[in-house]
């Protein structure tokens, strides 16, 4: 039986700083361009740039990083990463040419915010949770939305106060503070401290090293691309990137500044979003341990797909249809993320999931990474984003239909059959 004071929830807390610290992190870049832009003249393509770098090493590293926890341990891996970001961040403020921006922001800061991302929390929630995994999961992905409602408005005040470098040490300092909690604090197994994983009633043996890094990621993407499950997870995931940061994160702004809202009251959209994000992706956690997590993912693509369908009249209506959009939008945000991590363990186990979902989240930067060029693109040419926000919606409606083929057929995982998808 579970205790209710079980040693996984003090791990699932420290990986929800660890998260939320990579979280903020990630999100910085928004609240650096124009200063970077004013006391350099850099063109905004340039910062973007290292920017554009971050993420699709960010999407990269994901099944590395779950490799790596297999190998050298999740504590030693997250200790690595916190220190890439703290000492990454922390040299960003001595940067005075572009490449250097590259290099640090894009390739130090890029490599450490995708060691501590989703799959290192797939893979606390896997080794720690027998039940409730869900729920576990559903607060961890909350972390990134926590991240950016946090540390955003901080540091926007920061910069205004005291400059952009200040705030950027402020950041490096948290990915610095999170380090000692996890040296102390995080075990990479129940059996660790003589427990069973939440749910269970047997300690399970602690597994002493393992493959290869690059080997476990390689052999996981084998693994992936002979399963049917495997390519409509990635898809689906791509279409989830695609209609979430490449395209509200992105362009939200712009196309409310192109309907004459001040940028202020369009960001309080965004900050709205993130509290009922968090509210979204919880509770989407908490269903999936309870209702079909196909049915679940469906209902979340189909419910995303209409509100980008209603945005563009709301961005041209009256302000109560931009909150109306704001909630609608923002429960949904990325409560794709429970209900897919539970299908790729589903359909892969438990010790393989993390690092499949890792090249699964991979899709879901590359989708992020195209929509962004893709709208900006459509906006220049034809003047607005409907189009844009319609062609997305779209997506996500393929999406849903997609999502009811998951885990239709038998799944195997090397050497065993895989339970079928919930």
């Amino acid at each position: 039986m579970a205790r209710r004071h079980h040693y996984a929830w003090i791990v699932l807390g420290v990986t929800f700083l660890a998260l939320l610290a990579g979280a903020g992190i990630r999100a910085t870049p928004s609240v650096l361009i124009v200063p970077l832009e004013e006391e350099f003249g850099w063109s905004r393509s340039t910062i973007s740039l290292a920017v554009s770098v971050n993420i699709f090493l960010y999407g990269l590293m994901g099944p590395f990083a779950g490799g790596l926890m297999q190998w050298l341990g999740i504590r030693r891996t997250t200790l690595g990463a916190l220190a890439l970001l703290a000492t990454g961040v922390a040299l960003a403020t001595q940067v005075t040419q572009p490449w250097q921006l590259v290099l640090v922001w894009g390739l130090v800061v890029g490599i450490g915010s995708g060691m501590v991302a989703l799959v290192f929390g797939a893979t606390v929630v896997n080794r720690w949770f027998a039940a409730r995994r869900g729920l576990a999961m559903g607060l961890l992905t909350a972390s990134s939305a926590t991240g950016q409602l946090v540390f955003l408005p901080l540091l926007a005040a920061i910069i205004q106060a005291h400059g952009w470098r200040t705030a950027a040490l402020v950041m490096a300092g948290a990915a610095a503070l999170a380090i000692p909690l996890v040296a102390l604090l995080l075990r990479e197994r129940p059996a660790d401290v003589g427990l069973p994983p939440y749910g269970a009633a047997r300690v399970e043996p602690a597994i002493a090293g393992g493959p290869n890094a690059a080997r476990v990621a390689l052999d996981a993407l084998g693994d992936g691309v002979r399963s049917r499950d495997f390519w409509l997870l990635t898809a689906t995931f791509f279409i989830c990137g695609a209609s979430t940061n490449g395209l509200i994160g992105t362009h939200l702004i712009p196309a409310a500044h192109d309907h004459g809202i001040p940028g202020v009251r369009a960001a309080s959209l965004l900050a709205l979003m993130g509290v009922f994000d968090l509210v979204g992706t919880t509770g989407a956690g908490w269903l999936s341990d309870r209702w079909s997590s196909r049915l679940l993912l469906a209902w979340y693509y189909g419910l995303r797909g209409l509100s980008l369908f209603f945005l563009p009249f709301a961005l041209g209506g009256s302000e109560t249809g931009l909150w109306v959009f704001a909630v609608w939008y923002g429960l949904d945000w990325i409560a794709t993320v429970p209900p897919t991590l539970r299908l790729a363990t589903d359909a892969f186990g438990p010790e393989r999931a993390p690092v499949v979902f890792g090249w699964i989240g991979a899709g879901h930067q590359v989708g992020a990474a195209l929509t962004a060029f893709s709208a900006g693109w459509i906006r220049t040419a034809l003047g607005d984003y409907r189009l844009a926000f319609w062609g997305s919606g779209g997506l996500c409606l393929l999406a849903a239909a997609l999502a009811l083929q998951i885990g239709k057929r038998p799944a195997r995982v090397t050497g065993a059959p895989a339970r079928a998808a919930a």
